[in-house]
């Protein structure tokens, strides 16, 4: 059943909603994906927090062009296209990289990512995968910022003793 121009603007509307609400988007081809590794790849992403569309090029294509700053993409909007989009930049790439791992294949691939306007494309997507998530980063800061507090308090709650020995120490230097 032919898709008509009301549901085409409709999908155009919602896409280009999603892409105004999300900053990373990722184009992949799943040609020689079968129903049930569709639904798994669904599944791994879905469990990431990234949504996963099939959609027509020409539609994202108009989308893109409504939300702005998807230029950079336009050349790789070609054969079959599904998008992966995420608040988190490197979510849908940890996901994919997870599914191929577990599935043994190289499905999906990669054609390229756009993460707040930078086209990223063939290695540096590995690249995106690799990055720490926002979470993982401010938990490392926090725990930087923290380090130096916990030496002191861990040097003034250490062992009487030892805090005792260094105080009788520095009295018999000032005695003689």
């Amino acid at each position: 059943m032919p898709v008509t121009k009301a549901q085409k603007k409709e999908e155009v509307a919602l896409l280009t909603e999603k892409l105004g609400d999300k900053p990373s988007v990722y184009l992949t081809d799943y040609k020689g994906l079968d129903v049930a590794e569709i639904s798994g790849l669904r599944q791994v992403l879905r469990d990431a927090g990234v949504e996963y569309r099939v959609v027509k090029n020409t539609l994202l294509k108009r989308a893109m062009e409504n939300t702005g700053g998807y230029d950079v993409a336009f050349d790789h909007l070609c054969g079959p296209t599904a998008i992966a989009i995420s608040v988190e930049p490197s979510a849908a790439a940890r996901a994919i990289k997870t599914f191929r791992k577990n599935s043994g294949q190289s499905l999906p691939e990669l054609k390229a990512a756009v993460v707040d306007g930078v086209l990223f494309e063939g290695e540096q997507i590995d690249m995106l995968a690799s990055l720490k998530s926002k979470d993982e980063l401010l938990g490392e800061v926090v725990t930087l910022l923290l380090s130096p507090i916990q030496n002191v308090i861990s040097a003034v709650q250490s062992p009487g003793s030892n805090l005792l020995a260094i105080l009788e120490t520095l009295q018999e230097r000032e005695e003689a």
